[in-house]
């Protein structure tokens, strides 16, 4: 015991400093890495969901709104002097053209992250991620590959993100410098930085919460617990308005 005490006199100050430093940091970086992940997943997950709804309701809205433009374009083609009924001839179509653009490519992917690929991506975004760069060169090299990740990620391609973190870990830049000194300096840096990228992701998970898709998202979830398809319910009276529509249609062109 008194050897041991002896030991801690004897280091320098920086020295102590420096190894409370790195415990700080070596809990930030896995508080970083799970906050990265949990950004990734919510993102994915509400692409994934934004893909069901297009699929299975938006292209129906699509469809009655198409008609709609019909409808409008009609009336404004009989009348062609009303600007009210021109006006909303163009509303209608650019509406339609909007549902359009919106429906005709939808991604059939659907995003499953396994645990296997969960783990990986903790590990790349652990060593790769742009908030513990030493330098704003370093910064630039590591968001590009991090964007890179994040993709493979999202994709669920497990052998890009093998590739990704195995030419890192390779890398002749991945070298850090010794000395007590320049180390406590960038492992102070680095904490800063992390600091920083928390507060963003809290900041855009909330934005994310907020959106109108993440509302629908966790109401059709809330309706999965309690036995109910929302997205078939919607999807069902969008069919019951396209059947409307086509009738108010036909009416005005016959």
């Amino acid at each position: 015991m008194t050897t041991r005490a002896s030991g801690e006199q004897l280091r320098k100050p920086e020295e102590r400093e420096l190894e409370n430093k790195k415990a700080e940091l070596a809990s930030l970086e896995v508080e970083l890495v799970q906050h990265e992940l949990d950004l990734a997943t919510l993102r994915a997950d509400l692409a994934d969901f934004e893909n069901q709804y297009l699929r299975r309701v938006g292209v129906l809205y699509a469809e009655l709104d198409e008609i709609e433009a019909r409808i409008a374009e009609t009336k404004a083609y009989r009348r062609p002097n009303d600007t009210d009924a021109q006006e909303s001839a163009a509303r209608a179509r650019a509406q339609a053209q909007g549902s359009f653009e919106s429906t005709r490519a939808i991604a059939d992917a659907k995003f499953k992250p396994t645990e296997r690929l969960k783990k990986l991506f903790r590990e790349v975004a652990k060593r790769i991620h742009p908030d513990v760069a030493i330098n704003d060169a370093d910064r630039s090299r590591r968001q590009k590959v991090m964007a890179e990740a994040n993709r493979a990620y999202e994709e669920g391609d497990e052998a890009k993100l093998l590739a990704i973190l195995h030419e890192w870990e390779t890398s002749p830049e991945s070298v850090e410098g010794e000395g007590v000194g320049p180390e406590l300096i960038r492992v102070i840096r680095k904490i800063a930085q992390i600091q920083r990228r928390l507060v963003t992701i809290e900041a855009e998970m909330q934005q994310l919460r907020t959106s109108d898709l993440y509302q629908l998202w966790s109401k059709t979830d809330e309706a999965q617990n309690q036995g109910r398809d929302l997205l078939s319910e919607m999807a069902s009276q969008a069919k019951q308005e396209i059947a409307a529509a086509r009738k108010r249609l036909a009416a005005i062109v016959e």
